[in-house]
Formats: structure tokens, C-alpha cells, sequence
């Protein structure tokens, strides 16, 4: 069934412009302006031309989607197929099941928002052209990679967001800049090295590097030893994006440095790069070296899980001066912890559910990394002491709908039921309490009982978070300044009227959510309800899409 009757050759176009659209956005950007588009600000005028190109390609994602076959999610759509590089036989594939389809728009919302929020809100640092450029260029490759259906292909797209981030972080960024970038492109690069090796093993060996071909012959081509090498090589090359305990150092520095539009992209979008691959590649194309290391992974994720929430204990707990992005970075850890622990069990539940957790940690950490960069444009910081602030009420008190969102999105994030977060996290716990055939039923379910523990660690950080942020800590008001005591207005403090004074109980009031935020973060707050209210949406695309690739290409 497809809502619209959209022609193959239609349809095809639409895959192709997706991935190519922002390329081409990039480099108009960086050219000169026509004299009629220029206006009075030219700065303005490449900010409006990002949104433009980034909301081009959310529609036309958008079609796609309305134009899928949605009764038969696993077959591939949209492809286009041409040689590029006949000695090698590496060939432009393209396409899209329901296992990339909703990658594919998370991207697009995610990046259309950040553009869209840029062009109110744009970072300190240098040029707006090459701001622009960047981000277009980092939508192309995360859209490339979603849609390629050749590993050397994945593998260019793959690193092609690299270069884009590292600039976004060491241009753009806050304190450390520079050092978090040399962090994450490292870590990254290294880690793609061995990648590239796995991968020519498997063409090499196989005798292609078609990724249709490779899942349809489930690994039969391959000996089980080439196999395990090629699983440790390409997953410590993915473990490293996701990131996996212990490659995920680099994660909080990128984050804590970033601009609030990159710790958006980099939570929502290319954390997903690395799990994606698990998925696409790994699990069809080398299932008896995943059975190798299944156990070593989920062992790994159950860590990560647990370390990431303690981490973020430590971080809230009063007197630390934790930082309020880096405590969400290392939430992160511990939600992308379970996104591996269900691709791990090598069960339809337990990849449904880290499919599943892979979009809904897109949409809430999204929110959240949009609603810490506003809270710390307001407070000047993202130091949790000084967020709880002096006055008893905080962001409650201050900005009251601000708070209110915090509040929901902290929620979201420790999967309360009924909103996105819930189903991901469950459907990979039940993965893991049976695991596929060949794989140890008391291990999994020891790290069941782990990852269980860890939601409880995550509820308890992200309510220590809620009180201290959105509440604040009770101190008397004696110990405010009298310009802390007028309400703040968008020339100052209110001033204090005839007598000269107001009451001491006063709370201090910051400006609440504009209208360029709302229009940002709406729509992620709203599907994180329509995803926890209604998962059959997503389930239905993903699940038979999940059961042909570990049928190795049977229905």
C-alpha cells in the first residue's frame, strides 16, 4: 500500500536528489549570491538559503516516504543501480527499505531544524558561508550513508562527515574546542582505518561489494574465520561512532565543546551511523562472526549502559560543577548502550527494539541538546551548580514553559511509558531475555537483569536533573542581589517602581521559548508522543524489513 502512486522512475529521482540536493547546497553557498538574492544582509541571506535547501530535501524526503510501498517494507525501493567503477565493481546503489527510511527522515527533520534554528541563532565564530556549506555537506554524507547500497560507497559517505564535524567543533565550539576536536577526528579516523580493512577483506573474498548481493548469500561465500576477522575489524570502526564502552571518550568533550545545532546532529544523526551499519552489514553479511562476538558486544553495551548513568550521577550530584551537555553526553552512552545489547541478541525483537531506540534517542536527545544550548544562552552557562540557581525556582519560576519542556524530554529520556524511550529500551530487554539460537541464554539474561538496572540509574539522574534544573536548590532569598530580585525584562531589570524596592521573594524571570524555538522543537516533542503512543508506525516499516536480513534475504 502507498498513500500516493508515485511512478518507479519518480521515485528513483527522489533517492538521488535526497543525497546529491545539500552537496550541491554547499557549494552554491560558498559562491557569490546573485544581486537579487543577496538583500540587505548577505549573512542572512546564506542562513535562508541553508533552510531552503535543508527544507527542499525534508520534503522531498517526505514524498518518498508518502511514495514507499509500505506492505512490502523489505524489498528495496527507489534503487538506482549504475557501474562507477567497473575494475572493482563498485557500482552507484541505491536504496531504501524500512530499516533506512526512517533514518533517512530523522536526518532530514534533525538538519532542517538545526538550519532552521541557525538562521535565529547562529553560533559565534567565523563565516555563516562556510557554516552553511558545512552542515549541508554533513546532511549529504549521513543521508549517503542511510541510502548506499555498496560497501565502498557506505564507507566514502561514512567518512565524509567527519571533516564537516571536526570544523563545527573547532570553529564553532565552545571552551576546548580545539582539543575535542583532535579528539573526535582521531578517534574516528583510527577507527575507520580498520573498518576500510574489514571491508576490502569481505569484497575481496566475497568476490563483491554489493550489499544486496552480500545479505541475499547470508555469509555462505565467506569461511567463519573471515567472517570473525571481518566483524572485529568493521564493528571496532562502528563501534567507535556509536560509541561503544570503551571508545566513547571522545563523545563528552565533542559534545560539551560543540555549538548547540552540532551536539543536535551529532546525538540525533551520527550516532546512528555505527548501529546502522551493525544492522545493514554486520548481521546479514558475516552472521556467524556476530554470533562470535555477540556475547563480547552485548557485555560491552550492558558496561556502557551502566557506566554512562553513574557517570551522569556523579555529574548531578550537587557540589560536582557538572555540566549540563556533557551529563547528556553521557546519557548517550548509556542509551546507545542498549541500541547495541538489542542488535547484540541477533533476535527480530531485540533489532526491531534497537532500531526503534536508535529514532526515538534521535528525537529526545535532540530536544535535549536544543534545550540545554538555550538554557545555557539564557544563564551564560551550562554548570549544573549555578543552574539550580540561589532563588529556590529555576527554570520553573523563570521560564516556565522552558522548564516545562526540560522536564517532558528528561522524562522522555528515561522511558516513561507512553513516550518514545519506552519501547526501544523494553523490546531489546526482551530481546535479550531470548536470544537467537547458538547464543547463551543465562549470559543475556544477566545482562537483561544489568540493562534493567540501568533504567533505574537513568530515572534517577534524570530526575536528580529535573529538581535541580527546573526546580532549583532552596537557599534563603537574603542571599539575592536586589537586581536578581527585579524580574528580568528584555532591556534589564524591570525597575522597581515608587518605592524602590520589590518583595525579597521575588523571582528573577528569563525571556521564555520564542517563537523560532517553538517552531524548532515542536515537532520533536511531538513525535516523541506520536512514537510512544503509537509504535506500530515505525515497528511496521522496520519488522519485516528485520526479518528477511536475518533470513539472509528471504521473506
Amino acid at each position: 500500500m502507498t498513500v500516493i502512486d508515485i511512478s518507479a522512475s519518480v521515485m528513483q529521482f527522489l533517492l538521488a536528489f535526497v543525497v546529491v540536493a545539500p552537496l550541491l547546497g554547499a557549494v552554491a553557498a560558498l559562491l557569490p549570491a546573485p544581486p537579487g538574492l543577496k538583500g540587505k544582509n548577505p549573512d542572512q541571506a546564506v542562513l535562508r538559503h541553508g533552510v531552503t535547501v535543508t527544507g527542499a530535501v525534508l520534503i522531498a524526503t517526505i514524498v518518498l516516504a508518502v511514495g514507499f510501498d509500505h506492505d512490502h517494507p523489505a524489498t528495496m525501493q527507489a534503487t538506482t543501480d549504475i557501474s562507477w567503477i567497473p575494475a572493482l565493481d563498485v557500482r552507484i546503489h541505491l536504496g531504501i527499505d524500512g530499516i533506512s527510511l526512517p533514518l533517512l527522515l530523522l536526518t532530514a527533520l534533525l538538519t532542517f531544524l538545526c538550519a532552521l534554528y541557525s538562521y535565529f541563532k547562529l553560533p559565534a565564530g567565523p563565516s555563516p558561508k562556510a557554516f552553511v556549506a558545512l552542515v549541508l555537506v554533513l546532511e549529504s554524507g549521513t543521508l549517503a550513508t542511510f541510502a548506499v547500497l555498496d560497501l565502498l560507497l557506505f564507507f566514502l559517505a561514512f567518512e565524509m562527515v567527519l571533516i564537516p564535524m571536526y570544523f563545527l567543533i573547532a570553529r564553532w565550539g565552545g571552551g576546548q574546542r580545539q582539543a575535542a576536536a583532535w579528539k573526535f577526528i582521531l578517534y574516528t579516523l583510527l577507527g575507520s582505518v580498520v573498518m576500510l580493512l574489514g571491508i576490502l577483506l569481505i569484497g575481496l573474498k566475497s568476490g563483491t561489494f554489493d550489499m544486496v548481493a552480500l545479505a541475499t548469500d547470508n555469509g555462505r561465500g565467506l569461511t567463519t574465520s573471515v567472517q570473525v576477522i571481518a566483524v572485529l575489524a568493521i564493528g571496532l570502526g562502528l563501534a567507535v561512532k556509536t560509541p561503544m564502552w570503551p571508545l566513547h571518550s571522545w563523545l563528552p568533550d565533542a559534545h560539551t565543546a560543540a555549538p548547540t545545532v552540532g551536539s543536535v546532529l551529532l546525538a540525533g544523526v551520527l550516532l546512528k551511523m555505527g548501529t546502522y551499519g551493525f544492522v545493514r552489514i554486520l548481521l546479514p553479511v558475516a552472521p556467524d562472526g556476530m554470533r562470535t562476538f555477540a556475547p563480547y558486544l552485548a557485555a560491552f553495551a550492558v558496561v556502557g549502559i551502566v557506566y554512562g548513568s553513574l557517570a551522569c550521577l556523579a555529574l548531578a550530584r550537587t557540589g560536582a560543577k557538572g555540566d549540563l551537555k556533557r551529563l547528556i553526553a553521557y546519557s548517550s552512552v548509556g542509551h546507545m548502550g542498549f541500541v547495541l545489547l538489542g542488535i547484540a541478541t541477533m533476535t527480530p525483537t531485540g533489532v526491531n527494539g534497537a532500531l526503534f531506540a536508535n529514532i526515538a534517542h534521535g528525537l529526545i536527545t535532540g530536544l535535549l541538546f536544543f534545550l540545554v544550548g538555550a538554557v545555557k544562552d539564557r544563564y551564560g552557562t551550562a554548570d549544573l551548580d549555578t543552574l539550580a540557581g540561589a532563588t529556590g525556582a529555576a527554570l520553573y519560576g523563570r521560564a516556565p514553559r522552558l522548564g516545562a519542556l526540560l522536564a517532558f524530554a528528561a522524562i522522555a529520556s528515561l522511558g516513561l511509558p507512553g513516550l518514545a524511550g519506552f519501547w526501544g529500551e523494553m523490546l531489546t530487554l526482551f530481546g535479550a531475555y531470548s536470544p537467537a539460537e547458538g547464543l547463551s541464554r543465562p549470559a543475556f539474561r544477566t545482562f537483561m537483569a544489568i540493562g534493567a538496572f540501568g533504567t533505574l540509574l537513568t530515572a534517577a539522574y534524570m530526575l536528580i536533573v529535573v529538581r535541580r534544573v527546573c526546580m532549583g536548590e532552596h537557599t534563603p532569598h537574603s542571599r539575592l542581589s536586589p537586581d536578581d530580585r527585579a524580574p528580568r525584562t528584555a532591556d534589564g531589570p524591570e525597575p522597581s517602581g515608587a518605592s524602590g524596592a520589590r518583595p525579597a521573594a521575588t523571582t528573577p524571570r528569563l525571556a521564555d521559548i520564542q517563537a523560532y524555538e517553538a517552531a524548532a522543537w515542536t515537532p520533536l516533542a511531538a513525535l516523541t508522543v506520536l512514537a510512544g503512543l503509537w509504535p506500530a508506525v515505525l515497528l511496521g516499516l522496520t519488522d519485516p524489513a528485520v526479518q528477511k536480513l536475518l533470513a539472509g534475504g528471504k521473506s
